[in-house]
């Protein structure tokens, strides 16, 4: 052991001596080899090279068979200098022998995050493939199972997934850093480019054009549909927004704004039913949330408003009330104040069965490590489906779209870095003082410039973290005329944020947004 110990210090010490050695030297005595290495000009990085893959596939749906081509690549972004700035990643399906593009629907399709890839969408709702999870529960390890989609919307329309930048392989290039990307109007103005360059690439600008997106996507979609439209002069069709959040007031739970425990309260209502937590489960849910709501915007929105005028006694009426509602106690609801927020109740819901309950869809249900904890802090959904989902599109992606070849070292990053930082300044219609963000007069405004444009909101009763009413409350408020209001249709489920992942909802899904493009595609 000495041996060594000495061994080691002695090359340490000549690896001193020979580095001292070598910085003492004069130019003139380097060697001929570095002499020359510093004669050549410092050799430029190559200029970023746009990839990408088609492949044909076939997939049958009920009587229907579909040829289609499958395109997995990325498209380069440049700046106003023309400096490349990124390559955006993206996977489009094109029906194969379509006479004429433009009577052919093309929908753009992404999740949310902000930070997330579009591979829940792609291939949970409506790519041609789809990763088999289980309903409601934890799906075992691997091999996992991958089916053709019956629910694709490859019959309605063609599709283009897109990753934003920092997510899948989508990443910043030249001088830019993918930080440049992370913000609602960077995200905004990288996803019109990237929309521009591929519908004039591909002879699209005369196609019937959608938007679909998820949580995050619902809102990049009303600040993208009204830049598209007033920057672009690019007309849209329609708008699907899928588990909704377009103001970020109703869901932050900030003191002296009691909005979100107004907007909240239906859904705990909904989650406290399926999981049989009421003392007195009514039989019919749809009649028992329109109950929810009428009290949530009557006596407990009064209750609320009177702050700390509220009495003893008037707080334990409203305590009982909610304790029916929401299968909470009326010890623990006194003690909050009547105000509950969205990772106590998902704490508090099931935690005598040990239990916490899920926030992007609350018929999920995890141990729970800390029943003395106030919040869930964990939720079992994503770890329920994630595995599956990630390593099918990993191979999918090498062995059916070819993109990356066997042996390459491409990682798609399903969630981005870093946007814990996310920009959320927005320089909308009508923003004034700097609030909560808020996209909802991007949507009004983009109705008000096309009164033909029609929006779809699908909405899951079991979502914790985009709730229906709260949803509801913002449709209500865009401040639109009577002749617009019609162009605005809510959908419902019984499943949560992905409501896809329920195998009658994913098929309930399809009818609905394949009759929204049949509809307003003509």
């Amino acid at each position: 052991m000495r041996k060594n110990l000495g061994v080691c210090l002695f090359s340490s010490i000549l690896l001193l001596v020979f580095s001292a050695h070598l910085g003492a030297q004069t130019p003139d005595q380097k060697p001929p080899e570095a002499k020359a290495a510093e004669a050549k000009p410092a050799a430029e990085a190559p200029a970023p090279k746009e990839e990408s893959s088609t492949t044909d596939h076939t997939i049958r749906i009920g009587n229907q068979t579909i040829n289609y081509k499958a395109t997995a690549g990325t498209i380069l972004l440049k700046n106003d200098k023309d400096e490349p700035t990124a390559l955006i990643y993206s996977t489009s399906y094109v029906k194969s022998d379509v006479k004429d593009p433009s009577q052919r629907p093309i929908s753009f399709i992404y999740n949310g995050g902000p930070g997330s890839s579009s591979i829940w969408l792609h291939m949970g709702a409506f790519g041609p493939r789809r990763a088999v999870t289980v309903n409601a529960d934890f799906t075992p390890p691997p091999p996992y199972q991958m089916a053709d989609n019956m629910q694709t919307l490859l019959d309605k329309t063609d599709m283009v997934f897109i990753d934003p930048v920092g997510t899948g392989f989508s990443h910043a290039v030249g001088k830019a850093a993918n930080k440049d990307f992370y913000g609602i109007d960077q995200d905004v103005k990288s996803l019109a480019q990237f929309v521009n360059i591929y519908v004039t690439r591909n002879d699209r600008w005369n196609s019937p054009k959608f938007l679909i997106g998820e949580s995050y996507g619902t809102f990049r979609s009303a600040a993208l549909g009204n830049y598209l439209q007033s920057h672009d002069s690019m007309q849209l069709n329609g708008i699907v927004l899928i588990s909704s959040v377009l103001d970020f007031s109703t869901l932050s739970f900030d003191p002296e704004d009691d909005r979100p425990y107004i907007g909240y309260l239906p859904s705990y209502a909904a989650i406290a039913w399926y999981h049989k937590m009421l003392k007195d489960p009514p039989a019919d849910l749809t009649a028992f949330l329109d109950e929810v709501r009428h009290f949530a915007v009557t006596e407990y929105d009064q209750a609320l408003l009177k702050g700390d005028r509220l009495t003893a006694g008037e707080k334990a009426d409203m305590a009982k009330k909610l304790s029916r509602y929401t299968g909470l106690s009326e010890d623990y609801l006194i003690k909050a104040d009547l105000r509950v927020n969205e990772p106590q109740f998902a704490a508090e819901l099931q935690r005598n069965r040990g239990l916490n309950t899920g926030r992007i869809d609350a018929r999920f249900s995890g141990p729970s490590l800390d029943l003395l904890s106030e919040y869930a802090f964990n939720d079992p959904q994503g770890p329920a489906i994630g595995g599956a989902y990630v390593a099918l599109w990993n191979a999918y992606v090498r062995d059916d779209l070819k993109f990356v070849q066997t042996g390459e070292d491409k990682t798609y990053h399903v969630f981005a870095d870093g946007t814990q930082d996310w920009d959320f300044k927005h320089a909308g219609p009508g923003v004034g003082f700097p609030s909560s963000p808020n996209v909802g007069p991007d949507l009004a405004t983009a109705l008000q410039t096309n009164p033909h444009l029609q929006v779809e909101v699908e909405n899951g009763y079991f979502d914790l973290a985009t709730p229906f009413f709260a949803t509801e409350f913002t449709m209500d408020h865009l401040g639109l005329p009577e002749s617009l209001k019609k162009n605005i249709t809510l959908k419902y489920y019984s499943a949560g944020h992905m409501m896809y992942l329920h195998d009658d909802d994913r098929v309930k899904l399809h009818e609905s947004v394949a009759a929204f493009i049949d509809r307003t595609a003509k």
